[in-house]
């Protein structure tokens, strides 16, 4: 009896890792931004025509590309234009909870992103830190939580710090599958 308990007490404690790792949701593939938006004209007097206003949504381009890993996300988007000859922003996150850091190269200075992930049920949740270039020392946060609402619908919300003494700011963009 004793012998029968103890193997129905180890056939559980090995399958919960195995139920959590069925539960979590795989974001792999090629997403483009749900942007009512972008119907919209130029807020320029003149010049370029091209140029819009909106939030800064998720921070990531479209469309986005994500690649669910062997114990890690891949996350690529063009950020520059193609007459800038530079290649697309990759970022890559370790999804076992350890500091992921990327580099990130936009401007006259390279910039040291490191991020934090974890999974809260079926939505996962990045937080990214870096210092403020102006040397004051100081560190601003951004935290993404993505969320599959079908297989066809990611959900990026993205709360950014605030200037000190102000709230944060939380933005929801939506993506469709390509």
């Amino acid at each position: 009896m004793k012998c029968r308990a103890s193997i129905v007490v180890a056939w559980l404690l090995s399958a919960a890792p195995l139920a959590r790792a069925q539960s979590v949701p795989d974001f792999s593939g090629e997403w483009t931004r749900v942007d009512s938006t972008a119907e919209r004209g130029s807020v320029a007097a003149v010049g370029d025509a091209a140029f819009r206003m909106g939030s800064m949504g998720s921070g990531w381009g479209s469309p986005l590309i994500l690649r669910q890993q062997a114990g890690r996300l891949v996350v690529e988007y063009v950020f520059f234009s193609t007459y800038d000859l530079q290649a697309p922003i990759r970022l890559v996150f370790d999804l076992d909870g350890s500091e992921s850091r990327n580099a990130l190269n936009i401007g006259h200075t390279e910039t040291i992103l490191r991020s934090h992930v974890a999974w809260r049920d079926t939505t996962l949740v990045i937080t990214t830190t870096w210092r403020v270039p102006s040397g004051a020392g100081e560190v601003t946060e951004v935290r993404q939580a993505l969320t599959l609402e079908s297989p066809s619908s990611l959900v990026v919300q993205t709360t950014r710090t605030g200037v000190p003494g102000t709230n944060p700011t939380v933005t929801r963009t939506a993506y469709t599958k390509r």
